[in-house]
């Protein structure tokens, strides 16, 4: 894969815009520091309310008298809902601008994650988090667009990093959180606790992020969806994410109900020890986006830079395989954490390589676009992960995940190749 790697740098040596994007201005330090702060709260929200229906999924499906396959429909519904809304949220950033979107977001997935605790029904469960999904897909065509507004390129793995590292940060605090909550006040009262603390943080998004900045975005004169489309990256950058990104749903959705059907863990052992995992994700997030903005630092390409990044994932993330062997507790664990310790470094290196590559005025549209190959992957794995799950399979599972990686990051280089500066920033153009 290394080999890929520098043949991509070499054909691709203009560097795809990063060059351009130098120039591009900068928050004052203490405000964008202020608004990544905010992102990544926002990113930590996301991922609590999404995660609080796989912690408590046998709760939930005893109580609701599903099966495996019925809340491998629960989760499909979210997933199509949010694979659908990325394509209008990156629409809806770009017109309506960073301040707005986001708040609008956030409002709407955390009445949605509420709503989740009144449910009666399977049916009513699968349209809570169908209505979730529609909510949650905005923050990341939002996030993208408030790092290419206040970082330069340098800054923006790192930036990128942070902010994402939110999800990890979620999902490590989501365990014992929910688990408490649910243990004490029942599975109802840990979605509406969760879902209303996205007020909390959306008071202080609208009295901090400033209102000025969404203004160039909003009057410019939108570019059409048709010379969006005909950028070949797009595809295969969305391609790229569809290979890889079941992986990381697997561990979302699936480890937790992995641990307690196939190793005999209950939900207190769970929520105790999965945060490790989480953990690990956080550390590949931040140190993903800190090792190629070193790189870059060192005079090389950014995007040489960004494809070392992925290669590195594309090496490790295989090792997951060898959980189909059913390893001890503890072995278990670390070899999920290398997992998602290699899937954030390999995300986080894809979409900062897509901030990259695109103009700011066009970037939420273009991440949401790709982002969508992200909800194309988790649902056509999700019911086929159902059914292995379902017959006791988790191991072959196991072993197909560990093959995505190295593809997708095989996937994302040719791509760039193809096509190593956007058609949609012009020859002079810094932003």
């Amino acid at each position: 894969m290394a080999s890929h790697v520098q043949a991509a740098s070499a054909s691709a040596a203009p560097a795809p815009s990063a060059g351009a994007e130098a120039a591009a201005p900068a928050a004052p330090g203490r405000m964008r520091w202020a608004i990544l702060a905010l992102l990544f709260a926002s990113t930590v929200l996301n991922y609590v309310d999404r995660q609080t229906l796989s912690i408590l999924a046998p709760m939930v499906q005893k109580d609701l008298g599903m099966d495996d396959i019925g809340y491998a429909q629960v989760v499909q519904f979210f997933l199509i809902a949010y694979t659908i809304a990325y394509l209008l949220a990156g629409w809806l950033t770009d017109r309506l601008g960073t301040r707005l979107a986001l708040a609008l977001f956030v409002g709407w997935w955390s009445l949605a994650n509420m709503a989740t605790g009144l449910v009666r029904s399977a049916g009513a469960l699968g349209g809570a988090r169908a209505m979730l999904g529609l909510g949650e897909a905005g923050n990341y065509t939002a996030g993208p667009k408030a790092i290419s507004e206040h970082f330069p390129p340098q800054e923006r793995g790192f930036a990128f990093g942070t902010y994402t590292a939110g999800a990890m940060v979620g999902a490590t605090i989501a365990p014992p959180l929910i688990g408490w909550l649910a243990l004490t006040q029942g599975w109802r009262a840990a979605f509406v606790v969760t879902g209303a603390l996205g007020f909390v943080w959306l008071a202080a998004w609208l009295a901090i992020y400033p209102r000025g900045k969404a203004g160039p975005t909003v009057t410019a004169e939108p570019t059409p969806w048709r010379a969006i489309l005909r950028e070949r990256p797009l595809w295969g950058f969305a391609l790229s994410r569809m290979l890889a990104d079941p992986v990381w749903y697997f561990y979302l959705f699936w480890f937790p109900k992995y641990l307690s059907d196939e190793r005999g863990l209950n939900l207190a052992t769970i929520a105790a020890t999965a945060w490790i995992v989480y953990l690990a994700a956080d550390l590949g997030s931040i140190g993903g986006g800190v090792f190629s903005g070193r790189l870059i630092r060192r005079g090389i390409d950014p995007a040489r830079s960004r494809l070392i990044g992925l290669a590195v994932a594309a090496v490790l993330a295989p090792v997951g395989m060898a959980i189909s062997t059913g390893p001890a507790i503890p072995l278990t664990f670390a070899i999920a954490a290398a997992v998602a310790f290699a899937h954030l470094v390999f995300q986080i290196n894809l979409s900062t390589l897509v901030v990259d590559l695109y103009p700011t005025r066009v970037v939420a549209t273009v991440f949401g676009i790709v982002a969508a190959g992200s909800g194309l992957g988790g649902i056509f794995s999700t019911q086929l992960v159902g059914r292995l799950a379902q017959s006791g399979h988790y191991d072959q599972v196991f072993l197909l995940m560990g093959m995505l990686h190295p593809l997708a990051a095989l996937v994302a280089w040719l791509s760039l190749r193809s096509q190593p500066r956007s058609a949609l920033r012009s020859p002079d153009q810094a932003d």
